[in-house]
Formats: C-alpha cells, sequence, structure tokens
C-alpha cells in the first residue's frame, strides 16, 4: 500500500490499481481528497504494471459532495479541471466504485471516470439548486450526453437524489454489483474492461442523447412553465438552464468555462449565501448543549393521540409511515369516524399519485387502532394531547393520562401557545411532559417544536428529538413561552398588519407585499385559508374588530366563500369592495386618521419587529441559537430559503439598520417597538445575529 497523502491510499490488485479515499464522516470532496484524487490517478497512470485504475472510498459512502465550507474562500488544493484532466484524459480505464451516496462534487468525479458501477443500495444525485448554485464540475455539461436533456434538467433542478437502478436504467452506471461485495465487483468489472479491450468511454464524446433535443426549444419552455412557480424568487434554476442549453449549442469545452463561470458567480450572492447558512442551519438543530449525544433514550414502540380532528390524525400519520403503531382516541363515534376516514382518504390520495402501493396503504392502516376509551393508552410509550386550545381541556386530560399511563411513558402536548410547565403542574410526573407542536397539515409540515419543561427530564428531550428524525421531521428545541418560538414571532406581524389596515392600507396591498418578499402567502390571505372563526365565539362577538365583523357576517374565510377576500367556486381570491368599506368605516369610527403607506413601511412593520421579537426569544433562552429561529420560521411558516430566515436576513441588511428602524417607529408609534438589548448590544460590538 502507498500513501499519497493523508486521506488517500494506493494499492494493487495484479495489474489492477485501487485508488481508496477514507476521509471521514463523508469524503467530502475538500482539498485533500482533490489533491489525492488527482495524485493517485497520475501516479497509477504512470505505472506500466497497472492496466485499469479503480476509484473507490472507504467509509458509509461514495464521495457525498463538495465540502461546502471552502466555498467563497480562498481556492486551495486540486481544482475541478485538474482532476478531470487526471480521470478523464488518463490513458487507462477508470472505474468509479459507489456506494453510499455520490452527491453533487463527488457524482460529477464519477462521471470523469470512463465508467461506474455501483451496489444496488447506492444514490447519485446533484442538489447544488438547494444551495442556490448550479453543478460546477461539469454535471450540466455531461449528465445530458447520458440520460438526455429532459432528464438531466429534472435532475439538476429538483437537487433529489436518484437510485442505483434509475442510474442503471439511465445509462448514468454501467452495471450494478453484489452488495457489500463493491470492490470484488468493481474489480470484476475492471477485469472485464481489460480483457475485452473496451475503450475509454469519455462522456463528453458522447452526443447521441443531444441530438435527440436540438432544435426543439419546447423542452426548455416547459420546464420554464412547470418550474417556475416552484421557484419563484430564485436566481440559480435559470443559470442551470443556460448551462444546460450550452451543452447542446457550445463545444464541449466551451460549456464547461460557461457552466464554471456561472457557479463562481453565484456562490457571492445573497441567495445562495443565505441557503448554504440554512443547509448547516438545519445540521445545528439536533446538537443540544446540555444534552449530549450519548444521553440514554426511552423506547417508543407504540404511541398515543388524542384526539382524532385534523391535527391528531396528521399526528398519527407521522408515526404510521415511520412504522409505529398507534392507537388513536376520540369521545365520541362519530367523529372518530371521520378521523379515520380523513387518514383513509390522505393515504389513498397519496397511492393514486403513485406515491404509495394499495399494499403500503393496507399495512399502515393495520397499525391505526381507533378508540373511544382513552384507557386503552394505558400500554403506549409516548402519549400525545391534540384536543381543543384550551388550557382547562388540556389540563383535564392530562389529569387523566397521569393515572393512566404507564410510569415511563413520555406525556406530550401539540399545543401550539400554551404553558407546558403549567400542564405539567396537574401530573405527579412533569420530569414526563414536554411539547411536541407539530404544524398543520401535521403530515405534511416538516418542522416540530419540541418544547422543553422547567422539569422536563433530559432522556425525555433527547427521545423527542430523535423521534422528530424517524418521523421525518426537523425537531427544534424551544422554552416555555407564550406561542414559543414560531408562534410569538408570528404574532408581532399579524398585530402590524391589522394596525396598518387601519392606518391606510389595505389587506391585498399588505399581502402582495410579503408575497412579492417570498413568503407563499399574507397575513390576510392566510387567516381566510385557515379560517377567520378560529378561537372566535359568535355568544362573544362585539364588532370590536374587523375579523369579529368579518364573522358576524358570515364571511369567515375560503370555507364560506368570503373573508377579507371574494371567492369564486375555484377558490381565487379577489379584493372585496365590501371588505374595504367595512375598514374604512371601522377607521373613521376609531377616528384613525389614515394616510398613503408605502411598501417599505408595510415591509419594514412587518419584518422588523419579528426580528426584535427573535432577539427576544434569544435573550430569554427560549432558542439555543439564532440560526434555531430561522430553521423554525423557513419549515414552519414559509419563509423563503433564499433569505435565511428573518435572523439572517436582519445580518443580511444590517442590524444598525433594524435598529435605527426599530427606534424611529418606537418613537412615532410606541413602546411596541422598542429595541431587544440585544440587539442594540450586537450592533455596539458590530457582532451579527446568526453567531449567537
Amino acid at each position: 500500500m502507498t500513501a499519497v497523502n493523508s486521506v488517500t491510499d494506493l494499492t494493487r490488485e495484479g495489474d489492477i490499481a485501487v485508488l481508496t479515499i477514507d476521509s471521514p464522516p463523508v469524503n467530502a470532496l475538500s482539498a485533500d481528497v482533490r489533491n489525492g484524487l488527482c495524485s493517485g490517478a497520475q501516479q497509477a497512470a504512470a505505472d506500466p504494471a497497472v492496466k485499469a485504475i479503480v476509484v473507490i472510498c472507504a467509509g458509509r459512502t461514495f464521495i457525498a459532495g463538495a465540502d461546502i465550507a471552502e466555498f467563497g474562500k480562498p481556492a486551495k488544493g486540486a481544482t475541478l479541471p485538474e482532476i478531470q484532466r487526471a480521470l478523464e484524459g488518463a490513458p487507462k480505464p477508470i472505474i468509479a466504485a459507489v456506494h453510499g451516496t455520490a452527491l453533487g462534487g463527488g457524482f460529477e468525479a464519477a462521471l470523469m471516470c470512463h465508467y461506474r458501477v455501483a451496489v444496488p443500495s447506492a444514490k447519485f444525485g446533484l442538489p447544488e439548486i438547494k444551495l442556490g448554485l448550479i453543478p460546477g464540475g461539469g454535471g450540466t455539461q455531461r449528465l445530458p450526453r447520458l440520460t438526455g436533456v429532459e432528464k438531466a434538467l429534472d435532475i439538476i433542478l429538483s437537487g433529489t437524489p436518484f437510485s442505483a437502478q434509475e442510474a442503471l436504467q439511465w445509462g448514468v452506471i454501467d452495471a450494478l454489483v453484489e452488495e457489500g461485495r463493491l470492490r470484488e465487483g468493481a474489480l470484476g468489472f475492471a477485469r472485464q474492461v481489460i480483457d475485452s479491450r473496451m475503450p475509454l468511454r469519455k462522456i463528453r464524446d458522447l452526443n447521441d442523447k443531444l441530438e435527440a433535443a436540438r432544435g426543439r426549444p419546447e423542452i426548455f419552455d416547459k420546464v420554464r412553465r412547470d418550474y417556475g412557480k416552484k421557484f419563484r424568487g430564485f436566481e440559480a434554476w435559470q443559470s442551470a438552464l443556460r448551462a444546460v442549453q450550452a451543452a447542446l449549442d457550445l463545444p464541449f469545452e466551451d460549456g464547461m468555462k460557461l457552466e464554471r463561470q456561472a457557479f463562481l458567480d453565484l456562490i457571492p450572492t445573497e441567495q445562495s449565501r443565505a441557503q448554504r447558512y440554512v443547509f448547516f442551519a438545519e445540521r445545528k438543530v439536533w446538537k443540544i448543549a446540555d444534552v449530549p449525544d450519548d444521553t440514554p433514550v426511552l423506547p417508543v414502540r407504540k404511541v398515543g393521540v388524542i384526539g382524532a380532528g385534523t391535527m391528531g390524525g396528521g399526528i398519527s400519520m407521522n408515526f404510521l409511515n415511520a412504522g409505529i403503531p398507534v392507537s388513536i382516541v376520540e369521545t365520541a363515534p362519530d367523529a372518530l369516524e371521520r378521523g379515520i376516514g380523513t387518514i383513509r382518504r390522505n393515504y389513498d390520495n397519496t397511492a393514486r399519485r403513485g406515491r404509495l402501493t394499495t399494499a403500503d396503504v393496507d399495512a399502515r392502516m393495520r397499525l391505526l387502532s381507533p378508540v373511544i376509551d382513552i384507557e386503552a393508552v394505558s400500554d403506549c410509550d409516548l402519549v400525545i394531547e391534540a384536543v381543543y386550545e384550551n388550557m382547562d381541556v388540556k389540563k383535564d386530560v392530562f389529569r387523566k393520562l397521569d393515572k393512566l399511563a404507564k410510569n415511563n411513558a413520555i406525556l406530550a402536548s401539540n399545543t401550539s401557545y400554551l404553558n407546558i410547565d403549567e400542564i405539567a403542574s396537574v401530573t405527579g410526573r412533569p420530569e414526563s411532559v414536554l411539547g411536541m407542536h407539530f404544524f398543520s397539515p401535521a403530515n405534511v409540515m416538516r418542522l416540530l417544536e419540541v418544547v422543553r419543561g422547567a422539569k422536563t427530564a433530559k432522556p425525555v428531550v433527547a427521545t423527542a428529538m430523535q423521534l422528530a428524525r424517524k418521523i421525518g421531521k426537523i425537531g427544534v428545541l424551544v422554552g416555555v413561552c407564550h406561542g414559543f418560538v414560531g408562534n410569538r414571532i408570528l404574532h408581532q406581524r399579524q398585530r402590524e398588519a391589522q394596525k396598518l389596515i387601519l392606518e391606510g392600507a389595505m389587506p391585498w396591498d399588505v399581502d402582495r407585499v410579503i408575497y412579492d418578499f417570498g413568503l407563499p402567502m399574507g397575513p390576510f390571505a392566510m387567516s381566510d385559508l385557515a379560517g377567520l372563526d378560529i378561537g372566535w365565539s359568535k355568544a362573544t362577538s362585539t364588532s370590536s374588530t374587523i375579523r369579529e365583523i368579518l364573522c358576524e357576517m358570515n364571511r369567515r374565510g375560503q370555507k364560506t366563500g368570503a373573508g377579507f377576500y371574494d371567492y369564486d367556486d375555484a377558490r381565487n381570491a379577489k379584493p372585496s369592495p365590501l371588505v374595504e368599506k367595512i375598514i374604512l368605516d371601522f377607521a373613521a369610527k376609531k377616528g384613525v386618521n389614515r394616510r398613503a403607506i408605502s411598501d417599505d413601511e408595510i415591509l419594514e412593520r412587518c419584518i422588523f419587529p419579528m426580528i426584535n421579537e427573535g432577539t427576544k426569544i434569544l435573550e430569554e433562552g427560549k432558542a439555543q441559537r439564532a440560526s434555531d429561529i430561522d430553521v423554525v420560521w423557513i419549515n414552519g411558516y414559509g419563509w423563503p430559503v433564499y433569505r435565511g430566515g428573518p435572523m439572517f436576513y436582519a445580518d443580511l441588511i444590517g442590524p444598525d439598520k433594524v435598529l435605527a428602524t426599530l427606534r424611529r417607529f418606537e418613537a412615532t408609534m410606541g413602546a411596541e417597538f422598542r429595541p431587544a438589548p440585544l440587539l442594540e448590544r450586537v450592533v455596539a460590538e458590530k457582532t451579527r445575529l446568526q453567531d449567537l
């Protein structure tokens, strides 16, 4: 064995050289790996006893992607063009042997080789679009030559990994080898290449699949239609389209230059910086300072869910999807039947779209036990309460659970606002109580706020976080306060939105500004979608707010065909002259002198108080770090990932600007805009919120 460098070894199996990369944890394409790959391939190619070269990785994966931490920093180590010359330009056949994942630059390195083999469990992909980038190592030029332009565009723009079986079907790899015997299979394939005198197959020289797309601009027109809505506000996808178009229109080397320049141009953009920040932020959330990775976790083999409504049913589906049996409890048979019917319809709809088989649906439904008697949860390891958002009701449920649940069971509330410590206080086991705040629809939304009470035990916290990962959620640990992190910040925006429509804006003005900023909908469209009557009571309504007036008129949102907006039969919204009159009359009654309000003021009034509240949350220790707040808002509320979350956005525009604007608003509009002391300190010390 010859050590090429600290992460790469070169060995010989007869006349076949084996270049092994060993750079834990994921063999990222760092400077050391690039150097070792380049030097090792050159050494093997120069050895007259070597007739073929196998590139393989130790550990759990092939090269899983670029080293993102290097982006935007001064270049060092072998460049991708140098690796290309060492691999693709080698005078001897090079075979990439893939297990685990070959993503991004790792996949592109495999495409530089003459042949590729993989075990059946391997996955491939080009996820750069999710980082605000495009492939920069030839992915946009080589992949269309293997798969055709349409499939390549789908792979590049979706950023979604694909399986080894699909890779074989699409011509991306040349053979599947036996699982667990990658080295032997790759050596066998290399022997076949040598014995059959197979040519050096350079993807750059393949043009058949490109010819099929030439003269067909409708391919790109269709992609723009299909992806336009998904990529609203994003920049990188248009660069990806231009790069793939270059594979058709330009010689290979010119296409490579265009791709590389586009990649380099995107790295310093605000969008890519934000998306890379989010990439790391979503990995940090799992780290809890005082709950180390080796904290013991409790076994969760069965889950109880109290309540079969929209939230209870969605919560149950998460565990059913993970293969965990669920007992779902409802007090009335008809309510239980409705809830089970909704779960079944959701699964059937998924099956009709081809995402599940009928057998999958049946298997999940068999794991579900619908019951009327709450005593059925007595054998559950985790019980999640998902009943009406009322403290007295929730306390009553927890008193019962305290008597029924087994000693080591975790008792969780799905409350979105209420005090977990107060709920826990009615039990004799507050150390076993925490919040698990799912977001609606609970079977779809990625976010789970794990709410740690004052007495919640560390193993309970560790178990909830581990479960979040198991059911496909992003778990963010938060502390006890009204609304926790997400809804507490949301309240700031909602308050200002309501004030703005009295002072001079209309609901559709506010919604347009928020939508143009990048969120999926504005506050008033969101209220109409959810239903204006959530928490409203006809018996106690006094026409004291615009919302109460609308509810009293049976304008309760999309479900009644009218709310802040008027809706047609297809639920398309249009501004309502009636609502405009209601607002004008209400403002006059309250003595409000309306004025013209600019889009800039709308944005600042809605967004800056959110940033300020996030800073207060950090001051109070209700979130571990600023990036956790951003993860909450991106995954729970649709904050555009290309703006990085409210705390990152504050750094982007400058904390000093946020502070100055808040002070100006405080002087003219009152104490609700008073800046958080921590924000003042960040500005004084010239630091960043994202570093908190």
